[in-house]
């Protein structure tokens, strides 16, 4: 339902971008093409840009609207799970200097000694 919104919003906003670039607020754009046609009109050119006008604060209202209503229908409840492959492979992976365990300290034979220890239990 949120991905639903989410274009919703989209194409509302491409068709906002296309509602203000026909207008121009010198009086050209669209009213001034309708305008410069004659007095006998479907529309005047008053009339076009007022129509133009509740036409964008409606489209502008709307994407105000659903992007609070896309905000409060996110799941908000959820625990942080990330479904990544990247992710598992990164908990899993080991660090490439950490893969060698180092080795255990190997038991000395009975007569022998090692460096550093004292050699008077042997005299």
């Amino acid at each position: 339902m949120v991905t639903a919104t989410i274009v919703i919003i989209c194409i509302i906003t491409v068709l906002l971008i296309l509602i203000v670039l026909v207008q121009n607020s010198k009086g050209g754009g669209l009213a001034g093409e309708f305008g410069g046609l004659g007095s006998n009109q479907l529309m005047g050119v008053k009339k076009t840009t007022d129509l133009l006008e509740q036409i964008t604060w409606g489209l502008g209202v709307a994407v105000m609207v659903l992007s609070l209503v896309s905000y409060i229908m996110i799941d908000r409840n959820q625990t942080g799970v990330i479904n990544s492959a990247n992710v598992d492979r990164a908990q899993t992976q080991t660090l490439p200097g950490a893969a060698a365990p180092t080795p255990a300290p190997s038991q000395a034979a009975p007569g022998a000694t090692t460096p550093g220890t004292s050699t008077s239990a042997q005299k």
